[in-house]
């Protein structure tokens, strides 16, 4: 570091190297903890609060930016996360992943066992623009109508076969036990499902599908279906999730469908067109990078 370029002047008995580790160090509080209100640091910020507290007599965003971006301190930015909080969060989350390796209770999985991951996307909407969507030509990107008309939505209901890349799902008007319960008949009752010896379920804890007399009234009419519930707010570890963000990306935007049944159209397609170039998701996150995770994130906090 070039410190005279800087133009910074030190207040006495603070060296410049010593003032960069003070800044970082606030960069890396809240501001909250210095009676500010604000809910993140700027380099702007960072600067007036340092010069108005002595540790320095001036100094420039700019060379605060440049101090924070020798560490990739970024305090400008937030992303949102839930901490988990369930108990049995590391044994929950250990079957699924085990199930991803095609494992169960230590031993691996036959052939004829299969494992699904299920889940809802809800309010999906048809919006029908006020004008025709433009494709793009050269020098001009794609132009949609940024007005439109509701056209109604589906909940969409999908499970897809982590093994096999194969994909079954429903457009439903709303949510529930009962739309769930179609979409698990139209998947155990074709083959292979229906011969299988074991067919696993890895669902999130939606009420269509929560605690044991889910898991009973499923076994009561597929004697097969073992239902295994991901931990409350583990989305991130239900492997359908992806393929629903392929759809957001590749199907929903922009979302410009006429009526509510081009919309379901579109979505039975595309399940055909994924299908025939899918190959099953190369998970890599493991029992140990779970461990990993678990222990650096510690303790949960107290109510």
């Amino acid at each position: 570091m070039d410190w005279k370029s800087t133009r910074v002047r030190a207040a006495p008995g603070l060296s410049p190297p010593d003032l960069v580790v003070q800044v970082k160090a606030w960069a890396c509080e809240l501001p909250a903890t210095h009676d500010l209100p604000l809910s993140r640091w700027s380099c702007d910020d960072l600067a007036r609060e340092v010069c108005q507290t002595g540790l320095v007599a001036s100094v420039s965003g700019s060379t605060i930016w440049r101090w924070l971006h020798q560490d990739a301190i970024r305090p400008w930015f937030h992303r949102s996360w839930i901490f988990p909080r369930d108990p049995d969060f590391a044994e929950k989350a250990g079957r699924l992943l085990d199930l991803y390796a095609r494992e169960w209770d230590g031993k691996p999985l036959k052939d004829d066992e299969f494992v699904i991951s299920a889940d809802e996307k809800t309010s999906i909407q048809a919006r029908r623009r006020k004008h025709p969507t433009r494709a793009c030509r050269p020098r001009t990107r794609m132009r949609v109508e940024h007005e439109y008309w509701r056209c109604g939505a589906w909940a969409y209901i999908a499970a897809l076969d982590l093994h096999h890349a194969r994909v079954f799902g429903r457009c439903e008007t709303q949510n529930g036990i009962a739309p769930f319960d179609r979409l698990v008949e139209q998947v155990m009752t074709r083959p292979p499902y229906n011969d299988a010896r074991r067919v696993f379920w890895i669902v999130d804890n939606c009420s269509a599908h929560r605690g044991s007399r889910a898991v009973q009234r499923l076994r009561d009419q597929y004697p097969t279906l073992t239902l295994v519930h991901a931990p409350v707010h583990a989305s991130w570890l239900n492997q359908v999730e992806i393929y629903f963000s392929i759809i957001q990306r590749k199907v929903l935007t922009p979302n410009d469908f006429p009526t509510l049944e081009a919309l379901a159209e579109r979505l039975f397609d595309f399940q055909y067109y994924w299908e025939a170039a899918a190959r099953p998701f190369e998970w890599k996150f493991t029992r140990q990078d779970l461990a990993k995770l678990l222990s650096k994130l510690g303790s949960p906090p107290t109510a």
